[in-house]
């Protein structure tokens, strides 16, 4: 191919080759343009149509260059537009697999670099094939071997099993992703239930995968014994903790102790359950921090559901006011500036409560309940407090700064030298 390209080079044919490709682009871009406003319309999912619109300029474009292809190979050597379709092939394949990757797995470096590799892997073996160089490797890969077990393998099946293997876990993970997305959509089924279905399926597709992936480069797929006995004997020694918290994770979603937002407070953290995982719980704080907590700690150790019964939380407001407060028109307003909150339940309603006698003033406490916790309850004591301070200094109410008063009694000293000892001790 190298050569007929060489010699299309050294003549005009190579210019009906360009014009073809240059016209099945511009009208793949046409198609495209066109298409990806209607699918924009449709009602088809949003993922098909991600999907579809990554390929559907690279697949138009080959189309029409095969089809030019096709008109001119009659009188005309066809080596450019070849070396066109591989690469819209390579492009294709490429971008596909990019967004069955960023679909799969959530954002982060170690995506953006498994894409660069991939990507790097297809146009390097589009390389090597262009310039004939792909069946040499080939062979030479081929012809070094080795026994596992009893079952001669060699280095060029090694590597087609385990390209065949994250092609196969890849396409395992998209379809157990598709099917993720609408059952998480099925209200009528328990959250929790949801969970448990979602981990299964995605275990039981990629458990699906890696056979069929083995089966299909040949492998004997009595080898994974020998994986599998090195599996228990890992478990067994060093990996005890990682199985306690995938088996609690199922425990957890089975026995729906805990939910997805509920307010939970386990040892000396206080928050929001956002997320449910095989091996972790994810922690929401109120002041927004994260804390990762492992499975098994919530099945060894004590755990506070503070919406296990009811979705509301008591959020407690104590403040102090003077000794000359008029405490019931203090207490009625506390629970009349709480109900303009527009976050805080009517039903049960705010309540002012007389907690006890300080040492600088009265102490109050304003309890209010909040229907919606995992939207977090930081803004409302805040809220709260301002307008509360708004209105105690409109109506004359003071709030107390902590202060002391000293009486000095001395046996035949007068109260202008108890000053000036004292004075003096603090001069010193």
């Amino acid at each position: 191919m190298w050569q007929d390209l060489v010699t299309d080079f050294s003549s005009a044919v190579v210019l009906w080759q360009a014009g073809i490709i240059v016209a099945s682009l511009a009208i793949a871009w046409s198609i495209n343009s066109f298409q990806r406003g209607r699918l924009a319309k449709s009602n088809v999912h949003q993922a098909a149509i991600d999907g579809l619109t990554r390929i559907l300029f690279p697949i138009s474009s080959l189309i029409m260059v095969l089809l030019g292809q096709l008109a001119i190979s009659h009188w005309y050597s066809t080596s450019l537009l070849e070396l066109a379709s591989r690469l819209l092939i390579a492009m294709a394949v490429i971008r596909l697999a990019v967004y069955v990757l960023r679909y799969v797995f959530s954002p982060s470096g170690w995506l953006r670099t498994t894409e660069s590799i991939f990507s790097t892997t297809v146009w390097l073996i589009l390389v090597l094939h262009v310039t004939g160089l792909l069946p040499d490797i080939i062979n030479a890969l081929d012809a070094v071997r080795f026994n596992i077990g009893k079952s001669p393998v060699s280095l060029w099946l090694v590597i087609q099993g385990l390209f065949t293997v994250l092609v196969t876990v890849f396409i395992a993970l998209w379809l157990s992703r598709l099917i993720e997305n609408k059952l998480m959509q099925a209200s009528h089924i328990n959250i929790n239930m949801r969970v448990v279905i979602n981990k299964v399926i995605r275990i039981a597709f990629v458990f699906l995968a890696v056979l069929v992936a083995l089966s299909a480069v040949g492998l004997d797929i009595t080898l994974l014994s020998v994986f599998g006995g090195a599996l228990g004997v890992g478990l067994g020694f060093g990996l005890q903790k990682i199985a306690s918290n995938y088996v609690s994770g199922f425990i957890i979603l089975l026995d729906e102790s805990m939910n997805l937002g509920d307010i939970v407070t386990i040892g000396s953290y206080y928050g929001i359950v956002q997320e449910l995982r095989s091996r972790y719980m994810v922690l929401r704080q109120l002041d927004g921090t994260e804390v990762i907590i492992p499975n098994e700690t919530l099945i060894t150790s004590a755990v506070i559901n503070h919406t296990a019964i009811r979705r509301r939380v008591p959020v407690k407001l104590p403040i102090q006011v003077g000794y000359d407060t008029d405490l019931k028109a203090a207490l009625a307003l506390m629970v009349e500036v709480a109900k303009r909150h527009p976050r805080v339940m009517k039903d049960p309603g705010p309540d002012a409560k007389l907690v006890g006698f300080g040492e600088s003033g009265i102490d109050l406490n304003l309890t209010v309940w909040v229907p919606d916790p995992e939207n977090g309850a930081g803004d409302i004591p805040s809220t709260v407090y301002l307008d509360l301070w708004d209105e105690f200094k409109a109506r004359g109410i003071s709030i107390p700064y902590p202060q002391r008063e000293v009486h000095v009694f001395g046996h035949g000293v007068s109260i202008q030298e108890a000053k000036s000892g004292l004075n003096n001790a603090g001069a010193a």
